[in-house]
């Protein structure tokens, strides 16, 4: 029989550093009353400590050499046995943060008190900020009050506990230090977010966005993500969201910090400008409907990128099963035979690379009809990985897949393979003599064709556009200038220079291309830069150069080539790689403007299909992107070369 209050208990914050003090509050124990608090590690379930507190107030000091980790203290009365609520009142969940920031990992995991303490007294009128439309709901709830730890389901529960079993020392911090979290994250390589982590303060996305930028690394192994701007006040000891811009005061005060949704007026910042993906365009299984989580799976679209690799996979063949939901994120999809690609209509940034679908939108009966999607996408220096759904951690101890794409990913955001700078953009094709010209990326392959695609890190299939018999090399300005047209020109094998109109079709008229000149015998590679044509001929290492207004006049030596195979045009500097593999750069100096050499790029050229240096056939720039070609291998993109210092 049950005798009592139940105990209720708190603490004054959601983390403390190793070392610190962390104060909690009771209720429902009397001064005399002697309650028993036992600390746990809340992913190992080890006892921590044990104690005693007496009366209102307890202080927890904190152990200098407890690990960084989730901390569950639980208080009871021994020889009492009290009634405990629905929500484990007398249970309080707390981070250890690491005094040391960065020391003990690179990687930062934060866990999302903000949206426990969301869920909190659901359906309760004044207390909890759920159910969204019930008139009663409260807009303001304080993390200075009982419960606020996980739900049931222990979202965050699978990753967080595989982390350590798979070798991946991780720090752990409390959501809300992302709040002005710019110093903390600046000592990490990489920020995984996990689970459900669906209220965001407008500082912890500023910050977060200005880590990526900067160059750190954020991984989504969530969905749902900053559907929710939440506020905090009151020192970050309440949070505040009335979902609703008419109620919010501060929509008259700065409506960039109105309590709606991220993508709702008048705030109009999409998540997917953050995480690639959004609510909006997923799915949800609530209630008895959850089941359906066991049924569906991932479909693999680009199984030759780096987040695959060791996998197995080939494209349109399923997997993760079970991951998916209870709730997924996706975004709008254009479609091009079996390859997807973002439209970017929905936030979503240009960079983004589909990866894997999910066709959820029978979970209309369920809850939300959708789908859910697997990518990856490029934010300023950094790389945003999204696995698109909250159930991704449950699968992990089961699912070898699961595993070695999250292994992959955390591999290479978090430094320990950072890769080579490369990575594919294409499925492997017998495609040479590249060039991007008004925002088209030609090639040319071994049965003579002209093919085109856009110039995207998508594996977009090729489509034919026209003939190219006997073009060993393609090039193109980056813009119209000087009174040239923006056109796409050929260098052939038997010495002719050919141009053409840059259009992904047919060319109007009798012939496809135009004689524009001559080439230097043996020439391979071309470039226009400057209103200047460059060639490489590799037999004897030559640079050659010729005015592009002045086709007639006869091409000068200019210099070295310095191994170059292929050769290309980006951000006003002649890029090019050798027959040894490697990437080098110089700028385009003809006759006129004195000896110039090329130098060794700060990243490396191109990997070969055969893992031996050089392979590589055709070189093409673009908007601050490499495309290569190698023999036998896929289409390769590098994001961001780079001039060595000095």
């Amino acid at each position: 029989m049950t005798t009592g209050e139940p105990l209720r208990a708190w603490a004054d914050r959601t983390s403390c550093v190793q070392g610190g003090r962390l104060a909690f509050q009771l209720t429902g124990a009397g001064r005399s009353t002697d309650v028993r608090v036992r600390v746990f590690d809340g992913l190992s379930d080890e006892l921590l400590l044990t104690a005693a507190a007496t009366g209102p107030d307890w202080t927890l000091d904190v152990p200098p050499e407890w690990p960084s980790s989730l901390c569950r203290a639980a208080f009871d009365v021994p020889g009492e046995d009290r009634p405990t609520t629905d929500e484990a009142e007398h249970e309080v969940w707390f981070v250890v943060r690491a005094a040391r920031p960065g020391t003990a990992s690179r990687i930062l995991v934060p866990v999302p008190f903000a949206t426990w303490r969301a869920y909190t007294h659901a359906g309760q009128p004044h207390r909890g900020l759920y159910y969204s439309e019930q008139p009663h709901r409260a807009a303001r709830v304080s993390f200075a009050s009982p419960g606020g730890g996980p739900p049931p389901e222990r979202w965050e529960e699978g990753l967080l506990r595989w982390l350590p079993t798979a070798g991946y020392p991780v720090d752990l911090c409390s959501g809300l230090d992302l709040h002005g979290g710019d110093e903390l994250l600046s000592h990490y390589r990489l920020l995984v977010v996990n689970g459900h982590d669906e209220y965001w303060s407008m500082e912890m996305r500023d910050s977060v966005e200005a880590f990526a930028r900067r160059g750190g690394n954020v991984a989504f192994f969530a969905a749902n993500t900053a559907w929710w701007q939440m506020r905090l006040e009151d020192g970050g000891r309440t949070m505040v969201c009335h979902r609703d811009a008419l109620t919010d005061p501060m929509t008259a005060v700065d409506p960039r910090r109105t309590t709606v949704e991220w993508s709702s007026s008048p705030v109009d910042r999409p998540e997917n400008t953050m995480t690639g993906l959004s609510f909006r365009r997923g799915a949800g299984a609530w209630g008895e409907g959850m089941a359906v989580m066991r049924k569906d799976a991932y479909t693999a679209r680009f199984a030759g990128h780096w987040a695959f690799a060791g996998t197995g996979l080939a494209d349109g063949e399923p997997f993760a099963r079970g991951a998916l939901g209870y709730e997924t994120d996706a975004c709008d999809l254009e479609w091009t035979g079996d390859v997807p690609r973002a439209t970017g209509v929905d936030g979503t940034p240009g960079s983004f690379v589909v990866l894997a679908t999910a066709d959820l939108r029978h979970w209309r009966e369920y809850g939300q009809g959708g789908a859910a999607t697997m990518g990856v996408f490029r934010l300023g220096a950094g790389t945003v990985f999204n696995a698109g759904t909250i159930n991704w951690g449950s699968v992990l101890a089961d699912d070898p897949v699961a595993d070695r794409i999250t292994r992959n990913v955390l591999d290479r955001l978090g430094g320990t393979a950072p890769g080579d700078g490369w990575e594919a953009a294409g499925d492997p094709d017998d495609v040479h003599a590249l060039a991007v010209c008004a925002n088209t990326l030609f090639g040319v392959d071994g049965r003579g064709r002209l093919l085109c695609r856009e110039p995207s890190g998508q594996n977009l299939p090729w489509r034919p556009v026209g003939h190219a018999p006997g073009v060993r090399a393609l090039a193109s300005a980056r813009e119209a200038s000087g009174g040239l047209p923006l056109e796409l020109y050929a260098a052939t094998e038997d010495g002719r220079l050919l141009r053409r109109p840059p259009v992904p079709g047919p060319v109007p008229g009798v012939r496809e291309w135009v004689e524009a000149g001559t080439v230097p015998a043996g020439t391979t590679a071309l470039a226009l830069c400057d209103a200047g044509i460059f060639a490489v001929t590799p037999h004897d290492d030559t640079l050659h150069h010729v005015s592009a207004l002045a086709l007639d006049e006869p091409w000068q030596a200019v210099g070295d080539a310095g191994g170059a195979v292929a050769l290309t045009t980006l951000n006003s500097r002649l890029w090019a790689v050798t027959a040894d593999g490697r990437l080098r750069t110089r700028l385009p100096a003809g006759p006129a403007d004195g000896p110039a050499a090329f130098t060794d790029a700060a990243v490396p050229g191109p990997p070969s299909a055969t893992g031996r240096p050089g392979g590589c056939t055709g070189l093409a720039g673009r908007a601050g992107r490499l495309y290569a070609a190698v023999a036998g291998g896929p289409l390769l993109l590098c994001a961001r070369p780079s001039v060595p210092p000095g």
